[in-house]
């Protein structure tokens, strides 16, 4: 048997499963996150050691014989938080999280430095690891003197697993501070951000071993035999594992609270202008690009608010057939926008509301502009050499297919949908456990799922919605300017 550890932004979820991947199954623990000031995001990371118990012990319960025959542990994670440890491995400081944009004026000067977007294949955002580390020098001068060791969040509950310290690869990449062609820390970049080498770990790949667990917690959760960790995945590169995308022609879009749309690649071909990620796979010698779009169902989630309609009860006033395009413009700028334009200011808007509309039309227009947005990111991801003649879909926003044939129809490519079942990243780290573990090729563990139906583009509709996308492209210049 197997575990999965998801590491989320809301809570832990435990995945286990045998040695062919097939879900057992599955518990969760929730915490908090704690906002002191405006722009602030911490986590205590013992939040996620009590939660990490706590998932073990319900798994205890509920599948003791299975816990019993555990041989591997993978986790994903999310990405670009720093845990401070002391000389002694102490916490020094609550986590800095992803979501944290405090550093964004260190972010803005490390971006400007020669070589980092070159070498780290991305635009310094606020929320990666070295601007925050710059504001910790400059604003908790007292927690930066003791800071021996800098730990990514699922990398941190790892150390506390095992008692070993290592960095993998594709959790490291978002930090600002790797080499991301060479899957090394690079010095060059370590030194523009004012920190040592020495506080960095070992790096690692996410299928390989980074140690075993502690023989106290084996004891304690029933485990007869030695348990493996895997050194896991960031969130998406694990996502990606789950469902299969390793390489070139392979992709997914999840539409989800965010839209994102990933593609595996077989090299290093970043384009950081385009806002798109470039990041270290969580398998040796592949990488993965991504575009974002920051309010997906987010932004349909904001309308369910104002209106007291549930978000399926909004789309199922739609229909499952796709319709002619919208006649009102939405740009989903709900909480700025990520790809292509990094534009964390940039706020939302509706073009062309007539008194006639109601809540289905704004239904159908967000759904639009959200499909829109994120056929920018597909070109920003086309335009680095990535090919993707079909998209495999996941995420809540996939239960409309009213909106999955819109997605289809705008980005003109077929779009997959999978059987029911578990392939998120809790899923991609099992596979990685089970890959550190048997030494099996991770071409080989990480199948895509089995498809139920694919939706194809609405011949019927194709040429409308193109003229609306261009359209479309025309509108975030002219709502910068005024707002």
């Amino acid at each position: 048997m197997f575990v999965g550890l998801d590491l989320g932004t809301s809570g832990l979820r435990a995945l286990i499963v045998d040695d062919q991947g097939n879900a057992v199954g599955t518990v969760q623990s929730t915490y908090s996150t704690n906002h002191a000031h405006k722009g602030w995001s911490e986590q205590d990371p013992k939040l996620w050691i009590d939660a990490c118990k706590d998932v073990f012990e319900q798994l205890r319960a509920s599948y003791p014989k299975q816990l019993s025959a555990l041989k591997g542990i993978g986790i994903s994670g999310h990405m670009h938080g720093v845990v401070l440890l002391n000389k002694a491995h102490d916490v020094l400081r609550p986590c800095i999280l992803w979501n944290d944009t405090r550093s964004h004026a260190f972010a803005t000067t490390l971006d400007k430095t020669p070589s980092v977007r070159e070498l780290s294949g991305n635009i310094v955002f606020p929320g990666f690891c070295a601007p925050k580390l710059m504001w910790v020098k400059n604003q908790e001068p007292e927690i930066f003197a003791q800071t021996k060791t800098i730990l990514l969040p699922k990398d941190y509950l790892r150390f506390w697993l095992t008692g070993e310290l290592n960095s993998e690869i594709s959790d490291a990449a978002g930090t600002s501070w790797l080499d991301v062609g060479k899957r090394q820390w690079s010095e060059k970049l370590i030194n523009a951000s004012g920190i040592e080498a020495s506080m960095l770990p070992n790096t690692i790949e996410g299928s390989s071993t980074a140690g075993s667990l502690r023989t106290e917690l084996q004891s304690a959760w029933g485990i007869a035999g030695s348990v493996t960790l895997a050194g896991g995945g960031a969130d998406n590169a694990a996502a990606a594992c789950g469902v299969g995308v390793l390489g070139e022609g392979q992709g997914f879009v999840s539409l989800g609270t965010s839209g994102v749309i990933l593609a595996g690649r077989s090299g290093f071909f970043p384009q950081p202008a385009t806002a798109v990620h470039t990041f270290c796979h969580a398998v040796p010698d592949r990488w993965y690009q991504m575009g974002v779009t920051l309010a997906a169902t987010d932004s349909l989630n904001w309308l369910s608010h104002i209106t007291n309609q549930s978000q399926p009860k909004l789309a199922k006033a739609l229909g499952e057939q796709l319709t002619l395009p919208s006649d009102i413009g939405f740009l989903p700028y709900l909480s700025g926008e990520r790809t292509p334009h990094n534009d964390a200011h940039i706020r939302g808007a509706f073009l062309g509301l007539d008194i006639a509309h109601t809540s289905t039309d704004l239904t159908h227009a967000i759904m639009q502009g959200v499909a829109f947005a994120m056929r920018q990111s597909l070109d920003a991801l086309k335009s680095t050499g990535a090919d993707l003649p079909s998209l495999l879909a996941i995420g809540g926003g996939t239960n409309s297919s009213f909106w999955v044939e819109m997605l289809a129809t705008a980005f003109n490519i077929p779009i997959h949908l999978p059987e029911k079942g578990d392939f998120g990243a809790a899923l991609g780290a099992a596979r990685l456990a089970i890959c550190s573990v048997t030494g099996a090729n991770p071409n080989d563990v990480m199948q895509p799922p089995k498809i139920a139906r694919t939706i194809m583009p609405n011949a019927n509709h194709l040429a409308a919605y193109a003229d609306k996308y261009q359209k479309f492209q025309t509108m975030y210049p002219a709502i910068k300017a005024v707002q």
